[in-house]
Parts: C-alpha cells; structure tokens; sequence
C-alpha cells in the first residue's frame, strides 16, 4: 500500500485520538492542518477501477470491504468536504472542549468514508459512525436544551439507519453482491425503497426533516457549522451514486425546496433560518438526482459544493454574532453593523452567493439546475425552482443580514469577531467571489465534461429581475415580515408531544396490568396459596378426622377440642399410625367415588 492509497477517512478518524494530547495552540494548529493534509490526500488519490483500491477481507469468504473507491464524483465531494473542515477549524479557533474536536475529526471522517465507500456495507458502517459522532457533537454544547435535542436527533438517525440496513440486506440477499451500484427506479424492489428511505431521512426530505432544525441550532457555535456541511451532503452524494434519473426524488426535491422557504420565512431564530435554509437548498441537489444525466449531476454537485461554501460562511457569521453575543433571536439583535462590520461584510457575500447574485459562485451553478429542468421540458419543476430561488433571496439573501445587523438598534455594542474568525469568514467569502467571477476550476472538478455558459445576457437579465423582484416583495411587505417572539411548530411537535404522551399511555396501561397482576397475584394469591400450605393440611385433617370424632361419640365442645388437637398434632407430624391408615382409606375411597364410570 502506498502512502496516496490511504483512505482520508482513516487519516482523519485516527487523527482525531491525538486531540485531547494536545493543548492551546499546538492543538488549533494541528486541527487546521490535518484536514489540509486529508486535502492533499484527496488530490493525489488515484482514480480506482470497481473492486480495486484499499480493501478489507471479511472472514468468512465474503466479499472485500472497499473502503477506497474513487472517481470524479467521489473526489469532488472529498475536496470540499476537507476544505470546509480546514475553515471550520480555524473558525474554532477559540473552543477549548478537546471532546468537540475530536468528535468533529470523527464525523468528518466518516462522512470521507461514505463518499469514498465502494460497498455497502462499509458505506453503512461508516454512516453509522456519522449519525454517533455528530449526535456527540449536539451534546458538547453540555446545556439541556442540547443534551434533549441530541436524543431526538440520535433516535430519528437511528430509525434512518435501521431503514438502510434492513434495505442493505434485503438488496445484498437479492443480487448476492455489496458493490454500491447505480439501481434501476423501474425495476427497483422493496430493499432498494427501503434503502432509498433511509437516505432520505438524512437528507432532511419532509416530513422527516425537522431534526435539523431542532438539533443544529442547539448545537455550539462552531458545532452547528460543522454539521450543516456533512450529513446532508453524503445523502445527496448516495442518491448521485445509487438513485439518479429517479422521478421521484423531482418531486421530492420541490417539495424541499418550498418546504424549506415557508419555515424559513417564519422563523424568528436566526441559526433557525438557516437551518431550514439547508432543508430549501438540499431540495435543488435532490430534484437535480432526479432529474439524472450528465447536466443534472454536474448541476448537482456543484451546487453541494457552492452550498457548502456559503452556508458555511453564513453560520460562520451567526455563529460569530453568538459569540458576541450570547443571543440568537432576530427579535433580541439588530443594529450590529456599527460594531460588527467586517461579520456584517463577509457575511453578505455569503447571502449573495446563496441568493445566486452574479459574480458569486451560488450564479455559477444553481443557474445551471433551472437549466436543466428546462432541457428535460419540465414545466412544474422549472416554474417551482424559479419560485424556489425567489424565495432563497427573501429569507437568506435579505431577512437574515437585515433583523441581525439592521432593523431596529437593540442598543447591543458587541466587539467585532476574533481575527481566526475572521480570518476563516475571508477564505469562504474569497471561494463564493473567486468561482463566481472563474468557475472553471470547479467545473474541472464535476464528473462530466461542462458545457454550460452561465455568463449570457438572458441568463443576467433573468435573475437580476428575480433578484429586483425579491427585494421589492420584501421592502414593500417589510411590516408584515417584522419579527414577533413567536415559536414555529414544525412535525417534530408530534414526538415532542407525542413521546410524553406514548410513555405516559404505556405507563397507565402496561404498567398498570403489572401493578393489577402483582396486587392480585404476587400479594393475593401468592399469599393465600402461602397460607393455604402452611396451615391447609392441618386444616384438611381436621375436617377428615372429624367424621371419625363423631363416631368415637364426641360432640359441642369436645368434638372441637378433638379437632384441634389432631390439627396440632398434623402441624406436628405427630399422629398414631393407624389414624393415618383411616385418613388414607378416606381419601381414597373419595378418588374413587370422583373418577368411577
């Protein structure tokens, strides 16, 4: 094995062990630096055949685990996922939990390990790793509201993962391989549904999407960052690798793309908006799969690329105002340019390059997927994605920069963000500008040849009035888009609700049954049998022997003092033999009398 032959995942992962060895400096440098030698690993890996590259071999005589395929689809997502880890870290700068760290180091990893992943079941092993790791993450904010949250993430993933697996097995069962290969939507069975399933519960795909806006706003201020790129990328990375030019997913995605906008517009947390912003944007890269070829992949992938950049530039800049100052709600903040205006600066160009203004890489590439649903002649999908990008604008482009940094003065004096900070806000803030201004070097990086021009005057006259249009929608409806401390219930309100609900039910039905069965048989029958065989052959002598008494002539009182006493002489095992001889006969003579035809 080479040195360019390590899988990145594994360069990563145990990298992340050294972490809590480190300390102060040492330690941020190293966390900087790991990520850009994974990069450099990245570049240099050479493109893999199916079946070669790094490999395990299962016991048993099963198929090699391939932990390293690649090829241009694999290695697009590998450099952005490692390049935004290297910005994440020099952002983090500042956090002094080794235990975040390492639990990043360890969901990055995994994440490289689902997009380099050449079978099945080293795809599931480490997209498991993915869902523990970054529920780890939630949890290292150590407040309640993280800790709760980070349950509901883990149990919603594990529902996703438990789907996945069991389509796994039924599809390994089926074709008698694990290779991760592309499935037929026609001729699909119910473990590639189930797979699909799976997938598209990480994918945040409604109405199993609001664990990420429940979890990721709970998270830390640089723990939220990291998540927002990894988990729903690889998702639109499986549905590249195994479900393209599914219909289906269209839909879905449109679905996404609407669905995202609404809660985003209501939402007053700003970390919130930006949460369900990711569930908006993941919906243009779904229907891209859908929509399959070679345009719709590259549409694809570059936008998960640009989306990664710039909605990591803007969680870096509500993450910095956070950090400033404590408070994440629109209705708390405002007025923050006066102090903050570098935060305020970087973080438009990343509000720019979502809303896909020209100049900025977001026009270079989701311009490229309104394209593609117009070369397939799809009407609904062109006309939702065109209302879907409008709408991008309003909640990202102008209401998240606006009530954080403008809107009222809510008297706060916040200092500006740490220069590792900011530092990391200018290198993404550069990327948007710079594959805005040049896309070819991201092109260069798409699987197919790109033969896309995004720089023509209908496409700039087109999205320029989108653009006009959006803003002049907002400005004119800006008092009814004023912030009020209102709460958006999404359908996580049915197992926040629901979960009390289930357990109080099981407890009074469930557990009732048991307390009713331990009064009546633990506490009574049991008690009573107890009695019953402690005194009950005494008592049972008693009523044989008292036939016998009343031959012997003995009544009244005497008859009961005779009772008695062969009562106590039965306690005693005290009884003359030929007493015993009588009673035997009795009871025998009674079998008789029971059991005779």
């Amino acid at each position: 094995m080479t040195v360019p032959d390590l899988p990145p995942s594994l360069l990563l992962s145990a990298g992340a062990f050294l972490v809590p060895l480190l300390r102060g400096t040492a330690r941020n440098v190293y966390l900087v630096l790991l990520p850009l030698a994974a990069l450099g690993l990245v570049a240099l890996l050479p493109e893999t055949t199916p079946g070669a590259g790094f490999s395990v071999q299962l016991l048993g005589g099963f198929e090699k685990l391939q932990m390293l395929r690649v090829d241009k689809l694999s290695r697009a997502f590998g450099i952005i996922f490692t390049l935004n880890a290297a910005a994440a870290f020099l952002f983090a700068f500042h956090v002094k939990k080794a235990a975040q760290h390492t639990a990043a180091l360890v969901y990055i990893g995994s994440a490289l390990g689902v997009v380099f992943s050449g079978d099945l079941i080293t795809f599931y092993l480490f997209w498991e790793m993915m869902a523990i790791a970054s529920a780890f993450i939630i949890l290292s904010r150590d407040t309640e509201r993280a800790r709760r949250s980070a349950f509901r993430y883990f149990l919603v993933h594990v529902f996703g993962g438990l789907l996945l697996l069991a389509g796994i097995a039924m599809t390994i069962t089926r074709t008698g391989s694990t290779a991760f290969a592309a499935y037929d939507w026609h001729s699909a069975d119910a473990g590639t549904w189930l797979m699909l399933l799976g997938i598209l519960v990480n994918a945040a795909a409604p109405p199993v999407s609001a664990w990420l806006s429940d979890s990721y706003p709970e998270a830390s201020v640089t723990g939220g960052l990291i998540l927002s790129a990894y988990t729903t990328k690889t998702s639109v990375y499986a549905l590249l690798r195994g479900f393209e030019h599914w219909e289906p997913l269209i839909w879905i995605g449109c679905a996404m793309t609407i669905y995202g906008i609404i809660f985003a517009l209501l939402e007053n947390d700003m970390r919130r908006i930006l949460a369900y912003s990711i569930i908006n944007q993941v919906g243009f890269m779904v229907c891209a799969a859908g929509i399959g070829g070679a345009m719709a992949v590259n549409v694809s992938v570059a936008q998960a690329f640009g989306h990664i950049i710039y909605k990591s530039l803007l969680w870096m800049s509500a993450g910095a105002v956070l950090y400033r100052t404590g408070l994440s709600k629109c209705t708390d903040l405002g007025g923050l340019y006066r102090t903050m205006p570098m935060t305020l600066i970087l973080g438009t160009i990343g509000a720019m390059a979502i809303s896909a203004v020209p100049l900025t890489s977001g026009f270079t590439s989701k311009t490229m997927i309104v394209a593609a649903a117009e070369h397939r002649h799809l009407l609904w999908p062109w006309l939702i994605l065109e209302i879907a990008s409008a709408g991008v604008f309003l909640h990202a482009g102008i209401k998240f920069p606006y009530f954080v940094f403008f809107a009222k003065d809510s008297g706060l004096r916040p200092p500006e963000a740490p220069r590792t900070m900011l530092a990391a806000m200018g290198v993404l803030a550069f990327l948007c500008i710079y594959l805005g201004i040049h896309p070819e070097p991201l092109y260069h990086l798409l699987p197919y040849p790109v033969e896309y021009q995004a720089y023509t005057a209908a496409k700039l006259v087109t999205q320029s009035q989108l653009l006009i249009f959006s803003a002049l929608v907002f400005f004119l409806f800006l008092k009814l888009l004023k912030r009020t401390p209102t709460i958006v219930l999404d359908t996580d309100w049915f197992y926040r609700k629901g979960a009390p609900l289930l357990t109080r039910a099981l407890d009074s039905t469930l557990n009732g049954i048991n307390r009713l069965a331990y009064r009546t048989l633990a506490q009574g029958l049991t008690s009573k049998l107890s009695a019953f065989f402690s005194d009950g052959p005494a008592r049972l002598v008693g009523a044989l022997a008292t036939p016998l008494l009343l031959l012997r002539g003995l009544r009244g009182e005497a008859l009961e003092a005779g009772r008695a006493d062969l009562q106590q002489r039965s306690r005693n095992s005290a009884f003359p033999i030929g007493f015993l001889a009588c009673i035997a006969v009795l009871m025998l003579a009674a079998l008789v009398l029971v059991f005779h035809k």
